[in-house]
Formats: structure tokens, sequence, C-alpha cells
């Protein structure tokens, strides 16, 4: 499920009540929906340019990271530090207004990173990243975590768009991998689609959602930003730092930013 916004909701940086329906529905249903061009293109720009640069750091140092820490895939996301953080990305308000709708008062920004798709990748395991809170349940429960995923560019078929299984977030067993077993059954009745999207969309995605990373077959990185809105319960870490200086980027909001900001050197590449 894609939204196209009219110039009205753009105009009001606001939903409207039919096109919130209709995230919220996909969401529950299928486990993700895609809002088309809703981030501007000069941030993004702006981050493509330095993650490439973080990226080839990264490659010369061998750090492959993500599930199963695949040869070609980098646990990379864009730099915590300004000018590379964007009110646009981190409280973009159409994204707010969705995870508010499906996560209630007092949810919360957990996490910011993503990761690089490089040139000649592998495949990898088909995973989700994280089970289901109450795996003794029988049924699924309501969605707890939303991933917020935003590549600076384009995502196709050739440059390697993750692999996302409609409906998986539905299923209640027990394990973050599925099996070769389970894989084949869930693909007789519902097939993996590839998140494909334009660039300035986002994908917003049921944490339990099956999905894979798969061969980026094209002669550039293909990367992706990503960040966690949580239920307001449900806090596992400390807040997200950023470096200070950043501090325009979150208005005030009915999502918790859930930030620190710092004046101490952040190592967001792990390189020491």
């Amino acid at each position: 499920m894609s939204i196209t916004l009219s110039k009205k909701e753009r105009a009001d940086s606001t939903l409207s009540t039919a096109n919130l329906e209709r995230a919220v529905t996909a969401i529950r249903e299928d486990g993700f929906v895609l809002i088309e061009d809703i981030v501007a293109h000069d941030h993004l720009d702006q981050l493509h340019e330095r993650m490439d640069e973080d990226a080839q750091k990264l490659i010369a140092a061998e750090r492959w990271g993500g599930a199963g820490g695949v040869t070609g895939h980098l646990q990379l996301g864009a730099p915590p530090l300004a000018p590379f953080v964007f009110r646009d990305i981190v409280a973009n308000p159409f994204v707010v207004q969705v995870s508010h709708a499906m996560l209630g008062d007092g949810f919360f920004n957990a996490f910011y990173s993503g990761n690089t798709n490089c040139p000649g990748s592998g495949t990898q395991p088909l995973h989700r990243d994280v089970g289901h809170l109450w795996p003794e349940l029988t049924v699924a429960h309501p969605v707890a975590s939303l991933v917020v995923n935003i590549s600076p560019h384009d995502v196709s078929d050739e440059n390697g768009g993750v692999e996302l299984w409609p409906g998986t977030h539905l299923d209640p067993s027990e394990g973050s991998v599925p099996d070769a077993e389970e894989e084949a059954a869930r693909r007789a009745i519902a097939p993996p689609t590839q998140a494909n999207a334009r660039k300035g969309s986002v994908l917003i995605r049921d944490m339990r959602v099956w999905h894979r990373g798969v061969p980026n077959q094209s002669d550039h990185p293909r990367h992706m930003i990503a960040m966690i809105h949580n239920i307001g319960w449900l806090r596992q870490r400390g807040p997200v730092t950023y470096e200070r200086g950043c501090e325009s980027a979150f208005p005030e909001s009915v999502l918790d930013h859930n930030v620190a900001f710092t004046d101490e050197p952040i190592d967001y590449l792990g390189l020491g």
C-alpha cells in the first residue's frame, strides 16, 4: 500500500482522515505502508553524500553488519551530528501522526541508525527484527513497535530494496528467524514484495514483519535510515544521543523524542 498526499495535506502537514485510516489499516493487515515524497530532497542529498563517505570507511574495515553479518551489508545510519539531523526525518509530521494513531499517547523514538546494502552484496537470512512480546499467545498482539525507514535516493529491484513478507507480523510463532518450511508455506499463501520507493518516501512497518536484504546489483550503495517508535511502556534502553546543535530538529510534539545532546565526540560508526 502506498499513499500519495493531496496539496491540502501537504499544506496542512496533516494526513486526511481517509489517508490516516488507510495507513493504519495497511499496517494492521499487511504490516507496512509507504507514504510517498514527504522528505525534502535537499536534506536527502546532503545525507546521501555523507552516508556514501561513511560507507567507504566501513567497507575498508570490512565491518559487515545486520542480520547474519552477510558480506555487503553494513549497520550504517545517518550521522547524529549537525548539520545532518533534519526535522522532516526525525519528527516528520505525517509519520508522527501514523505512529500516534497506532501506538497511542506516550510513544517515543528508541533508535536512530540504519543500514546500507553495498554493490555485490549477498542475501540476508529471512528474519524479523523482534518477536512477539507474549509468545505463549496463539494470536498476535497489537503493534508495540514501528520501524520508520527513509532512503536518501530511489530504491529499486536493482539496488536491493528490502524484501517484505506481508501479513507475517500476525504470525504468533516463536523465534526471529523463520525456517525453510515456514518460508515455503508462507510463500504459497502470500509471496514477498520488494519495498521499492522513490526518493523522499517513507516506509513504516510493524517491527515483527519478516524481511531480508537482497543483493544490490547496481554500482552504488543503497542506504536506508531507520528509527523505531515504541509504545510508551516499552522502554528497554536510554535516550538517543545527538551532537549538541541539533536541538532545533526536535519540536514540541506528541512524539517523545527521547533525546540527549552531548559536546563529546559520537562514534556512530563504531570504528573507535
